[in-house]
């Protein structure tokens, strides 16, 4: 196995094409320069210089060998500036796990964050619904997921990053699109509604019964995506209580009216994060993240 020592010498002589002057230039004397250019060229099995009394040129195998040898060299001289930025999260990086709706809500400003703190980081996106997201944290698939349930297991850690109201989402033709307040909830009084699957939503199925605990639907349609619920609305197929960032998904054939008693910031998005984790780079990152629930 030959050595950084030796790959330097190599370089040297390469470059300079004279033992004498690459020997000055590393700061040593010639015969041990010799030595390690024979030694390396043992090690490797080829000749990489041919020499004669007056001259010294490359092989072609040496030839090749020179690009090789200068980048392990280039990689050797960095790696230890690299290892310290990693240990001070200044570069790295993140798996980042999100859901349709952070995207649509605060994927923006955390990558925004991200940007601002860590522009040494790369930051690694994968869509995914919540569960799989908390298995992709237990995994080590995700380092940071951005979901609606707090964790419910002692080896995360969680804070909130986001919070915004409910909205009433109606077809562009109901009455209620016209509404000119506030849309309460008693309205949907024998409607028919498009609601949150208890088995993929969990979620707002919980808080979409609370809104609605007092009122009977006509009919239910049942689905797990707001982006699918907006479509089902925009077909005419009932009406929906929605986060107002749903907005962006919202087309012509959708009006989003304001909810009476729920326009306050009610609807949580909290980062997760498993409490041992040593990802200096996360860790760094986590500092920004209590300014965003704000927005």
């Amino acid at each position: 196995m030959y050595s950084l020592e030796q790959v330097r010498g190599f370089v040297a002589v390469a470059e300079e094409l004279h033992f004498g002057r690459a020997a000055e230039r590393l700061q040593m004397t010639q015969p041990p320069l010799s030595r390690q250019i024979q030694k390396l060229e043992r090690d490797i099995g080829v000749a990489l210089l041919d020499r004669d009394n007056r001259s010294v040129s490359l092989t072609r195998a040496g030839h090749a060998f020179l690009g090789e040898a200068r980048r392990l060299l280039s990689i050797a001289d960095t790696a230890p500036e690299s290892a310290r930025r990693i240990a001070q999260g200044l570069e790295g990086r993140i798996s980042l796990g999100f859901t349709a709706m952070a995207a649509a809500s605060v994927l923006s400003a955390v990558l925004a964050e991200a940007d601002g703190q860590l522009g040494g980081v790369d930051v690694v996106l994968h869509e995914l619904v919540s569960d799989a997201q908390f298995e992709a944290l237990l995994t080590g698939g995700l380092d940071l997921a951005l979901v609606r349930l707090p964790p419910q297991r002692p080896e995360f850690d969680s804070r909130l990053v986001f919070r915004e109201p409910l909205v009433a989402a109606v077809p562009a033709r109901h009455p209620l699109s016209s509404s000119p307040g506030p849309v309460d909830a008693s309205e949907f009084e024998g409607e028919d509604m498009i609601m949150y699957s208890s088995a993929g939503a969990s979620y707002f199925a919980d808080l979409i019964s609370s809104v609605l605990a007092n009122v009977r639907p006509r009919s239910t349609q049942r689905v797990t995506q707001v982006h699918s619920m907006l479509a089902l609305v925009g077909a005419g197929r009932g009406s929906a209580i929605v986060p107002a960032s749903a907005a962006t998904f919202a087309g012509d054939a959708v009006a989003l009216r304001p909810l009476l008693g729920w326009e306050r910031p009610v609807v949580e998005l909290r980062a997760v994060w498993r409490r041992d984790t040593t990802n200096a780079a996360l860790l760094r990152a986590l500092d920004g993240f209590g300014t965003l629930a704000s927005l």
